[in-house]
């Protein structure tokens, strides 16, 4: 028996405006920008809903409807939920239609997709529990499988995870961890008892979510029938993961390039064979002895060649926003103000340190392409500026920083 194990995620950040040192102390308001604006996050909701949310999830219900066999996961975050209700109630049902089927799982993370983990132990569990109560609130499920924000991962995530009670965690199949070991399985983490690792085929699922549009790709066009038969020849396998962005689905892809098509179609291609299947991250997990032992004692993620976080905290504009923001934690929290800590929260997003990236040679265009800011330096002055905001709504309480 083999099975796709399909993950698809969900987000969107709460963007900095343009935000001046000449709004500092006057105007709070850090990410409401004029709709026109290239930073406006309900003008970007609107489009991504448009050309990637609402025409995938209309196209996933079908799926459901005619081919039994077919499953998904998904993880969805509480910054794109919370815009989802405000400007997209449509989208927001149809991903709701979905999880109703009873074949779509619901994957646990950080409410404000952050990199807590890292700074803030007590943040993050605080966090993890926001979005746990979000996704019973609005889909009555719990989560039962957990990942960290940009599949960030190494052994203490693992423990964490474990000791929390989800059965399962993923993470990136990078080459340095598995070795000779292949993705195609499921595995037990190190120093862990009782959850199971699923690790993204990052060939295959960047095949789809990276190359499918590219024409001089050797490999071009991608066709179901053809995906399904590289994942036949693979004798041993017992589960192909592949992770990726929602937005691939007419937004990274185009639905111009034929993906929609590509994904309409892979269900039947796959399943027509005896003893293939899909199946949701838990079903994986209940299905499959652990084929090893995965140690991973350094952090990986599944951004940029490395695989590190140095997309996030790779230069001193990352490292020194990232800490002065953390410090901030018990004095904002103090003030019990629900508006000031739901803007530090949102400013913890992993996002506004991505676009503060100054890699330029592999990644570089993948940088830009996501940025809404006209350089690095642009994204980091204003998130200072909203920063130093913030220390200034604790001076007006007597709260010195």
């Amino acid at each position: 028996m083999k099975s796709i194990v399909l993950y698809l995620h969900v987000h969107q950040p709460y963007r900095i405006r343009h935000y001046s040192v000449f709004d500092t102390g006057y105007d709070h308001n850090y990410f409401n920008a004029h709709y026109e604006d290239q930073t406006s996050n309900e003008r970007i909701l609107h489009k991504v809903a448009e050309k990637s949310y609402i025409p995938t999830n209309h196209r996933l219900l079908q799926l459901l409807d005619e081919n039994p066999g077919f499953k998904l996961s998904l993880s969805i975050t509480g910054t794109v939920l919370d815009q989802l209700e405000a400007w997209s109630p449509e989208a927001l049902q149809s991903f709701k239609d979905l999880v109703a089927t009873g074949r779509v799982e619901i994957v646990a993370e950080t409410y404000h997709h952050s990199l807590a983990f890292f700074y803030s132990r007590s943040e993050f569990e605080a966090q993890v529990a926001m979005h746990r109560e979000k996704v019973q609130k609005l889909f009555g499920q719990t989560p039962q499988v957990f990942r960290n924000t940009e599949l960030s991962y190494n052994n203490d995530i693992a423990y964490w995870a474990d000791k929390a009670g989800y059965k399962g965690i993923i993470t990136e199949g990078w080459d340095t961890v598995l070795g000779w070991r292949s993705p195609n399985y499921v595995y037990r983490p190190a120093h862990t008892d009782n959850i199971r690792l699923l690790m993204k085929n990052y060939k295959l699922s960047d095949d789809i979510a990276f190359r499918f549009g590219d024409r001089n790709w050797a490999e071009w066009p991608l066709t179901a029938d053809k995906f399904a038969h590289w994942l036949s020849s693979d004798q041993n396998a017992t589960n192909f993961d592949l992770f990726m962005d929602y937005e691939t689905f007419g937004e990274h892809q185009w639905s111009e390039s034929g993906i929609f098509g590509f994904l309409e179609h892979l269900p039947k291609e796959w399943l027509k064979t005896e003893g293939n299947t899909f199946m949701t991250i838990s079903e994986a997990i209940d299905a499959y002895e652990p084929k090893d032992i995965i140690d991973v004692p350094q952090t990986i993620t599944w951004a940029d060649t490395e695989r590190d976080l140095s997309a996030w905290l790779g230069n001193s504009l990352q490292q020194q926003s990232i800490i002065a923001l953390y410090e901030l934690e018990e004095k904002i929290l103090g003030t019990n103000d629900g508006s000031l800590i739901e803007d530090w929260r949102r400013l913890q997003t992993s996002d506004h340190f991505y676009y503060m990236c100054t890699k330029w040679w592999n990644d570089g265009d993948i940088h830009a392409y996501f940025s809404p800011y006209d350089s690095p330096y642009d994204a980091y002055i204003n998130f200072m500026n909203a920063y130093h905001d913030l220390r200034y709504r604790l001076a007006e309480r007597g709260i010195l920083v």
